[in-house]
């Protein structure tokens, strides 16, 4: 019996954690910086690694470390109208998919899956694919980000038009 609860819980725990990367996705589409910060645990951080392979990523080169004050810098910067990357910001739609549960302990969960996003600016269509690893928190009762990976297949190319959060 004790298994079935173990196994529904996490069942549930799944499904809360890929709506949570779904809405965040939508969130990001609709450019709602503002309610995607509220996605994030006060300790998280957004990274996009330039090694494909760097797991110690306050010790690497990244395209973003982000903790919660960059993490609001960035989205100031976006929002402000001041910056090249918000007055002409890209237009994007996200797909992510292929979801599988990589780690569940206690409150947290790691789930990994792939995200296409289709940005579009100055009748010019971007695709940039990635695989992403999502560390999400339950202890407080909602779901939230610990921390997001993007590791982009292209990463260690020469990349432009990433003014934008993936």
């Amino acid at each position: 019996m004790m298994d079935n609860r173990n196994t529904l819980f996490s069942q549930q725990t799944f499904a809360g954690a890929v709506e949570l990367i779904w809405r965040e996705a939508e969130l990001l589409d609709r450019k709602d910086y503002r309610e995607w910060l509220s996605l994030w645990d006060p300790a998280g951080f957004y990274v996009v690694p330039i090694d494909p392979q760097a797991s110690d990523f306050a010790a690497t080169l990244n395209y973003a470390y982000d903790d919660q004050d960059m993490r609001e810098k960035r989205v100031q910067r976006m929002t402000s109208g001041y910056s090249a990357s918000a007055s002409d910001a890209a237009r994007t739609v996200r797909t992510v998919a292929r979801f599988t549960l990589t780690g569940d302990a206690n409150d947290e969960v790691e789930v990994n899956s792939a995200q296409i996003v289709v940005a579009y600016k100055r009748g010019t269509s971007t695709l940039f694919a990635a695989d992403l690893t999502h560390r999400i928190s339950f202890a407080s009762g909602e779901p939230r980000i610990v921390q997001k990976v993007i590791r982009l297949i292209d990463s260690t190319e020469t990349l432009s038009a990433i003014g934008f959060l993936l």
